[in-house]
């Protein structure tokens, strides 16, 4: 298997482009191949948007042709909502990218013009119509988002890393968590909110489960207890 290439066609805006680079390489897409852009390249409106995908960027190829831009590709995806009057296969970001990971030749997935997406001879240049799946009523896909949605899928078959877990600490102690309550408990006897009499049981019952509802670790026990201690005794300024 082999990454499939991202060819972007007459792409109008750099920022754009930098756009979908980055979103290329959040799910570990590198080849950026565009055909014709608008205002030439590169861009200097590319490398900010694409924040920090610099390696897509400075490695993007350019061509004046379709036929040129995927010559070297056994398979070619043309990404469209619309067929176009050509009659090809229809499949989802899933299913292509279940079919790229089984192919071992190059793959390209082709993007159109921001305006008005793929022509018909773009298509046509295509074994495969691709078709996000989308509201009907609201088929409206920037070119940043399409590039998102079809890398994503591709990369449900890579092993990329995942976001590091962070280990939480682990709960306090019983008899710390009884020691915050029970200051919390005098300070709030002191300042009369225990009211009416009544009521006591109940208020106190209250508390008590706010109290044991987050599951505190023993660093937290201490800052609120230190918090209580600088409200019952201030320091002097």
């Amino acid at each position: 298997m082999v990454n499939p290439v991202i060819v972007l066609i007459r792409p109008q805006l750099g920022e754009n482009i930098g756009k979908a680079a980055r979103a290329m390489l959040n799910f570990g897409l590198t080849e950026l191949r565009l055909v014709s852009p608008r205002d030439g390249w590169p861009n200097p409106q590319a490398g900010p948007a694409a924040a920090g995908a610099d390696v897509v960027i400075a490695n993007a190829q350019v061509f004046d042709t379709v036929a040129e831009a995927v010559a070297d590709c056994h398979h070619v995806y043309a990404t469209t909502v619309r067929k176009r009057g050509v009659t090809k296969p229809v499949v989802t970001p899933e299913a292509a990218a279940i079919a790229i990971h089984a192919a071992p030749e190059r793959s390209a997935i082709m993007f159109g013009p921001e305006r008005s997406g793929l022509e018909t001879d773009d298509v046509a240049v295509a074994r495969t119509i691709l078709t996000v799946p989308i509201n009907p009523k609201f088929g409206s896909l920037n070119l940043a988002q399409a590039v998102m949605v079809v890398a994503y899928e591709w990369s449900k078959g890579e092993d990329l890393a995942q976001p590091p877990l962070v280990p939480t600490e682990p709960p306090a102690p019983q008899h710390e968590l009884d020691g915050l309550i029970g200051h919390l408990d005098e300070m709030l006897d002191h300042a009369g909110f225990y009211f009416p009499l009544a009521k006591v049981p109940t208020i106190k019952r209250a508390v008590r489960t706010i109290m044991t509802k987050p599951g505190w670790n023993e660093q937290e026990v201490r800052t609120l207890r230190g918090v209580l201690t600088a409200i019952e005794k201030p320091r002097p300024k």
